[in-house]
């Protein structure tokens, strides 16, 4: 393995950690400065969104349904991600995908996969595509709660 192989992989494990980080604590600008400019972000209910400007609607919509299920905001959200594989197609491109869970007061609420790629614009690996999978959630959770209403988490 080259030198810049482990740069990018470490720098591509830094980027979905602080995806998860960012968004669970509710901080959208530094999610999106994750995200390249051009960037596409799909999820299970939504149309794809294109540019920071849409995917940044995905995170302020998930945080007014929030408030729809138990009457105000959680004490936390923990998004948790494993096996997470990067296949680094270039220098400057990547794909991976890892899986996720969510971690509420309730315990665990729903969980998926992300399908990524990524690509290095000004010399940071980010987001160029991002889709997130919903493989199941609990009964009367935030996930339930919002695929019965066709939104996003």
């Amino acid at each position: 393995m080259e030198q810049w192989e482990l740069i990018a992989r470490e720098s591509i494990r830094d980027l979905v950690a602080r995806y998860n980080a960012n968004g669970d604590s509710g901080r959208f600008d530094q999610v999106m400065d994750l995200f390249a400019p051009d960037a596409i972000m799909r999820t299970p209910t939504q149309p794809d969104k294109y540019g920071i400007d849409e995917i940044r609607t995905i995170f302020t919509g998930a945080q007014d349904t929030l408030s729809d299920i138990g009457g105000g905001t959680p004490k936390y959200i923990r998004h948790h991600t494993a096996t997470h594989q990067i296949d680094l197609l270039s220098p400057t491109e990547a794909r991976g995908r890892c899986y996720y869970h969510v971690i509420m007061e309730h315990g665990l609420d729903h969980w998926g996969r992300y399908i990524d790629c990524y690509g290095v614009v000004d010399g940071r690996w980010l987001f160029t595509e991002r889709s997130v999978t919903m493989d199941g959630y609990i009964p009367d959770g935030w996930g339930a709660h919002n695929a019965s209403k066709g939104q996003d988490y």
